[in-house]
């Protein structure tokens, strides 16, 4: 088999349209029906919903309390757009934070959930993040582990990393495959 994947000259949100194109056709072409999409405040969610129409989207967010304590960093607007054309929120601790986060945080040191972050970030902040997203959301109950998925992130604002993988739960994440990149950035 051969496959195309687009290289972007820098990362950012100036590629979420061709991002969401490139995803969309591959999903025709293999006959996904699933679209998980990293979400910080809730603006690519909802260009999300516009790109993906027909497609099941799940758009993934921080915990509540991530950034500042009772707060949450989706805006309710953005909530309510996205649910009002179909799509789910997923509000989760991140796989490779939470407890890792605060004992690196209070002891100064580092733990699997760290190490295995900043592997991943070798090849780009946003292929960690599709391999995050994908897990939350499997471990959530909202997508399959036996059906493939797109997984869709990036790096800051916006969407620059496209993937299709078959999710797995957490305790089995080196089970994980990502099995095509279909664009990131190129660093």
């Amino acid at each position: 088999m051969e496959t195309k994947t687009v290289y972007f000259d820098r990362p950012g949100s100036e590629n979420t349209e061709e991002v969401f194109r490139i995803a969309r056709q591959r999903a025709k072409e293999l006959s996904i029906k699933t679209v998980v999409v990293a979400s910080t405040r809730g603006e690519t969610a909802v260009k999300a919903m516009e790109a993906f129409q027909g497609l099941r989207v799940i758009c993934v967010t921080h915990s509540h309390g991530f950034r500042e304590a009772n707060t949450q960093t989706f805006t309710k607007e953005n909530r309510r757009i996205v649910e009002s054309k179909g799509g789910i929120i997923l509000t989760a601790t991140h796989i490779f934070a939470g407890v890792s986060r605060a004992v690196r945080n209070k002891f100064s040191t580092y733990i699997i959930g760290d190490i295995v972050a900043s592997v991943l970030r070798v090849l780009g902040e946003g292929v960690k993040v599709v391999c995050e997203i994908a897990v939350m959301a499997a471990d959530a109950g909202l997508v399959r582990t036996d059906e493939e998925v797109i997984a869709i992130a990036g790096t800051g604002k916006g969407s620059d990393t496209a993937v299709v993988l078959t999710p797995v739960n957490s305790q089995n994440f080196f089970d994980l495959k990502v099995k095509e990149i279909l664009c990131k950035p190129r660093f």
